[in-house]
């Protein structure tokens, strides 16, 4: 079925009766030309270029839980191209082209809203950093614009300009950023890979791989062996558990991020912004919730939940910078599991193991990633050879020295 303004008309006069399942639940077959191991977004963005861009359709996506249950439909759901080194503006930009054309192609509303992204500045030191991002974003075709004080103060005039400890000097603009609804990102791509004839197994984990001399030719599952002729793993934060029942070790640590959302109040905030003296963002959702998020817990974890020591201290950077938000009760809070690479960029690279495609390290990245993650991961799949914007993200990068630390923080997962 195709949505439309006419279908939607047409069944609301039928009385809604008409709406068929938005994707399928088939039984796995034996054999597969290609498994994904992870029914997120990137997986399932994956399986859906792999069928409209590439005319591969023999493909299974396995989920041990439900389609979309985790980092996708768990995270703060910010897009943004805002990035300073080489290997990764090119590769964030593609991401937010396709986003602009996202809900064309998928023929489903998303609910891509390009509402902004600012970054608050609060010394001269950090204003420099931020325009010599803001001319590598230019000079790579990216959007950017650096606004002093008063043209914030004009866009956001609630917060503390004159008063805080950390006084704000200005920001970086980039304005096709913004957020896109997560879920619906993950049932977008869910059902248009379907569409193609992607058969996407639920609750069915993987508990093994099947070697034969020392190629990976299948997966022992939950629901009996699968064959495939390639396998290609996007499990995020359980990327390393996976990569282990393959015989690998990946420079990957697992780290819980913790999100956020007040209740619903009246339009307050229209776009995206970061506190530049501390690590949190806050954006308003279209229920009305302000939605927060910070730093990552600081220990390793494969938990779906955070402590308190970091709620207090997105609480505290908020309040830094929005007193108002003082009365503001929150609703809830949850927690997503980070593949935390060693320079804090991704991964998308065949692995060590013959037949075995790896896509993992997504840090904080992850969701603004989805679409050229699974455009590049597909092609990779496909052709064998990297995508051009996506060929910085090479596994032996740590070996070979040529990292990619947008963060400029050295080798140490848990401070990217």
């Amino acid at each position: 079925m195709r949505y439309s303004a006419l279908s939607l008309l047409t069944q609301a006069l039928r009385g809604h009766k008409g709406w068929t399942p938005v994707w399928r639940d088939p039984a796995p077959k034996a054999e597969y030309d290609v498994v994904i191991i992870g029914g997120g977004g990137h997986g399932l963005a994956t399986a859906h270029y792999l069928a409209s861009r590439h005319g591969i359709t023999k493909i299974a996506v396995l989920e041990k839980g439900y389609l979309g249950s985790g980092n996708v439909g768990r995270n703060t759901t910010i897009i943004r191209s805002n990035y300073l080194l080489p290997g990764n503006t090119p590769f964030y930009e593609l991401s937010m082209k396709l986003w602009e054309g996202l809900e064309q192609d998928l023929n489903y509303n998303a609910m891509v809203s390009q509402r902004g992204v600012l970054n608050l500045y609060h010394s001269d030191a950090q204003r420099d950093a931020f325009a010599r991002r803001g001319n590598a974003m230019r000079l790579a075709g990216v959007d950017a614009e650096l606004l002093d004080r008063e043209q914030v103060r004009a866009m956001a005039p609630f917060f503390d300009y004159d008063n805080a400890r950390f006084p704000i000097q200005g920001g970086l603009l980039q304005k096709r950023g913004g957020t896109a609804r997560h879920d619906a990102v993950a049932w977008g791509y869910a059902r248009a890979a379907d569409s193609r004839g992607v058969d996407l197994i639920q609750n069915c984990e993987v508990t093994g791989f099947t070697m034969v001399d020392g190629r990976a030719v299948g997966v022992e599952t939950s629901r009996g062996p699968i064959r495939a002729k390639k396998i290609a793993m996007a499990v995020a934060g359980n990327s390393s558990r996976v990569a282990a029942m393959a015989g690998m070790r990946l420079p990957i640590e697992s780290h819980v991020l913790q999100a956020f959302v007040s209740e619903g109040l009246k339009p307050m905030i229209d776009g995206v912004v970061t506190f530049g003296a501390g690590h949190f963002y806050v954006s308003q959702s279209d229920k009305g919730g302000l939605v927060f998020g910070g730093d990552i817990d600081g220990y390793n974890s494969y938990a779906q939940r955070g402590n308190l020591p970091v709620i207090e201290d997105v609480m505290e950077s908020a309040m830094a910078l929005w007193p108002g938000l003082g009365r503001v009760r929150m609703l809830r809070h949850w927690g997503g599991i980070m593949d935390m690479s060693m320079d804090g960029s991704p991964i998308i690279d065949r692995a060590p193991v013959e037949g075995l495609y790896l896509n993992a390290g997504w840090c904080y990245g992850g969701f603004k990633a989805t679409p050229a993650s699974g455009f590049c991961f597909a092609h990779l799949i496909a052709t064998g050879e990297p995508h051009p914007v996506a060929a910085a993200y090479r596994l032996d990068r740590f070996a070979s020295g040529r990292l990619i630390d947008e963060k400029g923080v050295g080798a140490q997962p848990n401070l990217h």
